[in-house]
């Protein structure tokens, strides 16, 4: 019998069939089948055989290297996801290599994106094979970044020319991130600029932005603002400068500030007949009985004016609890808005990402037990959705009366059809792309391109 090799817990492999020199494989004896991390899966036929078209990106936190593979399919199996969640999944038979070593194994797509490795070599393929080592890592082939590096060099796209700029606080964050990656993924030049280190020079002849100590930024074809709340009155600022200097934004610092303040995209909705909640504004306490009577009494929603990611939404369960907390919320100055509460969705809401007029993509959010806010951020969770044609038609129409080009629409469905809840004019990608598998942050880089007239 072959003297089986040692493999540690991490370990680099290699396909040559589908031209993908190195993916990193987290080596797990607990799981019987194999998986690799793939999007955009498409079957067809080929010679009365079923195949399978599918990308990967095998370098993880990073889509800018994108392979795409055919494979003749194996077999569909039934696979339970750690959380318990089962799904069908494609199966394909194919060589890998393993330190020089080419044999054939089987894998499932899987989308890995969320998890820690890009590929998942289970027992089937280790069996007779190998011995794991769980304490070690890449005993058998080790890279160094700089290996990689010129691994995927070839990949690269050559440079389109096209600068844009990414208006934002947390490059770290998936969305920003995200956004360079289909830039770049695109052959243009990315660039992340932290809103609270440019600062600007207002003049007629040469207006200017500068950044981190007096570096003049370049021109940019470009910008896409992912603008956070605290920094809305800044940023927005800075969007109007570089419309001075002749930079296109995504989205516009009036568009901006129409979406943030709630009290305004409410009245503009109620103006343009887009079904809302009723929702009610009040500034004295006298009125505090009648403002409660007139959204239909308790439970209902106190928002304030300036929430976001479902912080500073508070349910009231009966009408004493509402008089006391907007009462409470009065008494220290703060705006609010009361809003009826719609006991038959059940906790559940409708995202849908609106790029340039069309929803691209749309996913159903239900909140947590216990919870009441649908918000990924408080815990809820998200599964794609068909949305229905008024659905459709009611997220277009309230992003286009907020002028914004980029929008996350948030429909609730009630006993009197689909009800708007809200427009963000800078909305996460991680939800949306996990529950639908789109790559939202292409589609917004190409909408950059159609509105320049760049043809890529």
């Amino acid at each position: 019998m072959k003297d089986l090799k040692i493999i540690g817990s991490e370990e680099w492999c290699c396909f040559k069939t589908f031209g993908i020199p190195a993916i990193k494989a987290r080596v797990d004896s607990g799981a019987k089948t194999s998986s690799i991390q793939a999007n955009k899966i498409k079957t067809f036929y080929k010679d009365t055989e079923n195949w399978v078209r599918f990308h990967v990106n095998p370098i993880q936190d990073n889509r800018s290297i994108d392979i795409i593979c055919e494979a003749k399919i194996f077999a569909t199996r039934t696979v339970k996801s750690s959380m318990g969640i089962t799904e069908e999944r494609i199966v394909i038979e194919t060589p890998v290599t393993i330190d020089g070593d080419t044999f054939n194994i089987k894998l499932t797509l899987a989308n890995r994106d969320s998890m820690e490795f890009r590929m998942l070599l289970g027992r089937e393929a280790l069996n007779h094979r190998f011995l794991v080592n769980p304490a070690q890592k890449n005993v058998l082939t080790n890279y160094a970044p700089q290996d990689i590096e010129q691994k995927y060099s070839a990949f690269k796209k050559e440079k389109t020319g096209l600068k844009i700029a990414l208006l934002a606080s947390n490059p770290d964050l998936y969305s920003n991130k995200r956004i360079v990656e289909a830039g770049e993924a695109r052959g243009h030049e990315v660039v992340f600029l932290n809103v609270q280190q440019a600062y600007m020079k207002f003049d007629a002849k040469e207006p200017q932005i500068r950044y981190r100590g007096g570096n003049v930024i370049d021109q940019f074809d470009a910008i896409i603002p992912r603008i956070r709340p605290s920094v809305t009155f800044y940023a927005c600022a800075l969007l109007r400068q570089f419309d001075v200097m002749k930079t296109y934004c995504l989205n516009s610092a009036d568009a901006i500030t129409q979406s943030r303040d709630k009290l305004l995209a409410t009245q503009l909705f109620a103006k343009n007949d887009i079904h809302i909640p009723v929702t009610g504004f009040a500034n004295s306490p006298l009125d505090t009985k009648d403002l409660i009577k007139m959204v239909n009494g308790a439970p209902l929603i106190i928002k304030l004016l300036e929430s976001t990611q479902g912080k500073g939404v508070v349910l009231a369960e009966t009408n004493k609890a509402a008089e006391s907390v907007i009462n409470a919320f009065k008494s220290v100055k703060t705006n609010i808005l009361v809003q009826e509460f719609i006991k038959e969705a059940n906790g559940q809401d409708i995202r849908c990402f609106v790029v340039n007029g069309k929803v691209v993509a749309s996913m159903q959010r239900q909140a947590a037990k216990g919870e009441f806010r649908a918000n990924i951020h408080q815990g809820g969770s998200a599964s794609k959705i068909k949305i229905t044609a008024d659905e459709r038609k009611l997220a277009i129409k309230a992003a286009k009366i907020l002028d914004l080009p980029v929008a996350g629409v948030d429909i609730i469905r009630s006993n009197k059809g689909p009800l708007l809840l809200e427009v963000n004019s800078s909305p996460g990608l991680e939800g949306i792309e996990n529950a639908t598998g789109l790559d939202i942050a292409n589609i917004m880089i190409e909408a950059i391109e159609k509105k320049l007239k760049f043809k890529n």
